[in-house]
């Protein structure tokens, strides 16, 4: 697979230009060769405008869903929609599976290259230092795996970064690649570069952290999205610029890490 990590740049509130460059993003990346293309978190509304997402949450589907479906389908490359604010009433109006009959979601959807829906995955650790998040939103329960270019693929936000149980469950649904949209901001850099190389080390997976690029009125984002392999070893990286990263990653080095380290074998 050849992952893309499109660290976008993202306006507060701008919601039709910041899917706009999503979308050239996804289109840029596809002509580039990538098999899957990666957005960031809450990239349509941005994740510090907490006062814009209610009036432009949107249900599973919604046009921000739609839009990246059929730029995943146009081009032909996987899209892991990086995650928007999610309407759970609209959701559950329309049929969806929804932890809570009401309120919104920090929701990411991983669409495949014929745009269809393969993975739902919401939050499940709302951040509550210096933020709002965890007062406007409800937590997610469910970790969904899907099957995209060989590897089993498995999706966290941000925060979760900070608790490494979450990625056992994961590794024990079989993931060889963890994709992880964040907006992750100053001053925690050297927390950035850590988190997501430590879960691909002791999980023997790779893993691609995906940032924005972003000034809101109180934080700016650290971009540095990086693509880590399962030893760890940095496989492509980023400034805090817009940009999009590239890193081939194959599912067999995963069965050959952990034939050659079996760590997973000796937990109890």
């Amino acid at each position: 697979m050849r992952l893309a990590l499109a660290q976008l740049e993202i306006e507060a509130a701008a919601v039709d230009s910041n899917v706009d460059r999503a979308v050239a993003a996804i289109e840029r990346a596809a002509g580039n060769g990538a098999d899957c293309v990666a957005l960031p978190e809450i990239f349509d509304v941005g994740y510090f405008a907490f006062d814009a997402y209610a009036r432009n949450a949107e249900p599973l589907g919604g046009e921000t869903h739609r839009r990246i479906s059929a730029a995943a389908a146009e081009h032909g490359v996987s899209v892991l929609a990086g995650t928007v604010v999610e309407d759970l009433a609209a959701s559950a109006d329309a049929g969806e599976s929804v932890p809570a009959e009401e309120g919104y979601a920090n929701t990411a959807v991983l669409f495949d290259s014929d745009g269809e829906r393969r993975l739902v995955y919401r939050k499940r650790h709302l951040f509550g230092y210096d933020s709002a998040e965890a007062e406007l939103l409800v937590p997610g329960e469910d970790l969904q795996t899907a099957e995209i270019s060989g590897h089993t693929v498995g999706v966290t936000t941000c925060y979760d970064l900070r608790f490494p149980e979450q990625y056992r469950q994961l590794v024990d649904s079989g993931v060889t690649l963890v994709l992880v949209p964040s907006a992750w901001p100053y001053p925690r850099v050297e927390h950035w570069k850590l988190l997501p190389r430590a879960r691909a080390v002791e999980n023997l997976v790779y893993v691609g952290a995906v940032n924005g690029s972003a000034t809101f009125d109180d934080a700016a984002l650290v971009g540095r999205s990086r693509v880590y392999d399962p030893w760890g070893t940095t496989l492509a990286s980023s400034d805090d610029d817009p940009t999009i990263v590239y890193a081939d990653c194959d599912p067999e080095r995963v069965e050959a890490v952990r034939t050659e380290f079996p760590a997973l074998k000796d937990r109890r």
